[in-house]
């Protein structure tokens, strides 16, 4: 395991350009989504991601995990594929930023999550989460419901609180996961795993990309990688309570690239939710005594 790093500015610059390099990801694959549709758009980067990742797994001389641990990547995987799919439909729905904002729920369902599969105990703090997260949605929206809406805005939050309820079981599964195998050996066996698991209903979903879907692909496949790389070099030279603050820079870029690449407004409401979301899940962060890396979690 890495030594602290003496001046903890570094490591929380890195994270801040892992979460830049993610948030890039999160619109690549929103435009994928939109012009291939969300199972293809997983699918396909995984495909991406497992043969970047293979070629880590292999040139690092990673030893190959025991059985048992090689079902629990798998289970994950499966969890995995439901959140994605789930997630990245939402982006077809929903503004990006919109999106990231309802998502960052989701360290607050794991706080009641972990009552229920590992016995911890609720306190009060988790309570005050519970309040502010649950505030921050009620506000983004009413936002929506008092502007312009359709049933797909609807349809797209509900997935993505779907999804942040998915993501905070498998941030339970996490701690174990991490507990067991590094950071390449979880993104390869992912990556491998969520693919396969996906391609059980390939016959009938699956499309063939063309020439011009393939450097999109394989970009949002390279960004996911890259993004966990300096995660997790990030994590593994400071503690987690001085980074997980910057993990919530991801509505900033997600705003920006929403606005960038798909002229996306950023309306109050929004601001104001996603505020009290992210107060809530700082609490939530607090009330642990080893914060979980959300972002490290959602790359692979």
């Amino acid at each position: 395991m890495a030594e602290l790093h003496p001046r903890p500015f570094i490591p929380f610059m890195v994270a801040a350009a892992g979460i830049a390099t993610f948030s890039l990801m999160d619109a690549a694959m929103k435009d994928l989504a939109l012009s291939l549709g969300a199972y293809n758009a997983v699918m396909w980067r995984n495909c991406f991601g497992a043969f970047f990742m293979g070629l880590l797994f292999v040139g690092t001389r990673q030893k190959w995990p025991p059985v048992h641990i090689l079902k629990m990547h798998l289970w994950r995987s499966i969890i995995v594929s439901v959140m994605a799919v789930s997630f990245f439909w939402s982006l077809t729905q929903l503004p990006l930023a919109e999106a990231i904002g309802l998502s960052f729920i989701a360290p607050v369902i794991a706080l009641y999550l972990a009552a229920v599969m590992l016995g911890e105990t609720i306190g009060r703090s988790a309570i005050w989460a519970s309040l502010a997260g649950l505030g921050g949605v009620v506000i983004i929206m009413a936002g929506r419901l008092s502007g312009h809406y359709t049933s797909g805005h609807l349809w797209g939050a509900a997935a993505v609180l779907f999804s942040a309820v998915v993501f905070a079981y498998n941030l339970i599964l996490a701690r174990r996961q991490a507990q067991v195998a590094g950071p390449i050996e979880i993104a390869f066996f992912q990556n491998l795993f969520v693919a396969a698991t996906l391609g059980l209903v390939a016959p009938w979903f699956l499309q063939p990309i063309g020439m011009s879907d393939a450097p999109m692909i394989g970009g949002a496949a390279a960004l996911a990688v890259i993004s966990l790389l300096l995660m997790s070099w990030a994590y593994a030279r400071a503690e987690a309570q001085i980074l997980i603050p910057v993990e919530y820079t991801a509505f900033v870029w997600a705003a920006f690239f929403g606005w960038l690449f798909f002229a996306e407004p950023v309306t109050w409401p929004v601001l104001l939710g996603t505020a009290l979301i992210v107060a809530g899940s700082l609490i939530a962060a607090r009330a642990k005594p080893e914060p979980i890396n959300q972002v490290e979690i959602a790359t692979v």
